[in-house]
């Protein structure tokens, strides 16, 4: 095994504890579940760093520890949605590494812009797992509501600023350290 590959292995499993540990770190607003939390940080930055791999792979470690741990289920689908593939799928943002790396070299304002777009992008597709999950696993909450938009008004109020916070962070990462999102060891 080269040098990278241990590296971007060990980078993703520290990044996953350290989302775990940030999820725990978080402000829950509802009793049902949902917190507006700092978890995606770590996921978008192996995305942007390493790729669309390393970044899932981050987001299903997590996934993986929050069950390990006490998450909350009741099916199987359930689990899987709120969890597994809702933590996993924040990774997608990697698919703008690419554009982040050629921007980097020209136009930092675009470089911004792509990581903006590709944390806001991992953002939605996870708030969209939670809410199919909560309209299909959770409608008894809905009350006489269509369980759709009950679940979409629930799971926006912590996702959207949830992911607000995750773009500001990554933006600030961003301006601190820019190399941090394109650097990768050589080896």
């Amino acid at each position: 095994m080269n040098k990278q590959r241990l590296l971007m292995m060990i980078e993703v499993a520290v990044f996953a504890a350290i989302g775990f540990i940030l999820d725990k770190i978080s402000f829950s607003i509802w009793a049902q579940g949902g917190s507006i939390s700092f978890v995606m940080v770590p996921i978008v930055l192996m995305a942007f760093r390493w790729g669309i791999v390393p970044g899932l792979a981050t987001g299903l470690i997590i996934g993986v520890l929050q069950v390990l741990t006490g998450a909350l289920i009741l099916t199987p689908l359930q689990g899987i949605l709120d969890y597994f593939f809702a933590f996993t799928i924040v990774g997608i943002a990697g698919i703008f590494r690419p554009l982040v790396i050629r921007a980097s070299k020209h136009n930092k304002g675009k470089m911004l812009a792509w990581i903006l777009i590709g944390t806001t992008l991992g953002g939605i597709l996870r708030l969209l797992s939670h809410t199919a999950a909560g309209a299909i696993f959770f409608a008894q909450y809905a009350g006489d509501q269509n369980p759709w938009i009950y679940s979409v008004i629930y799971n926006c109020s912590y996702m959207i600023p949830a992911v607000i916070l995750t773009a500001i962070v990554i933006y600030l990462l961003f301006r601190a350290a820019p190399k941090l999102f394109v650097q990768k060891a050589r080896g």
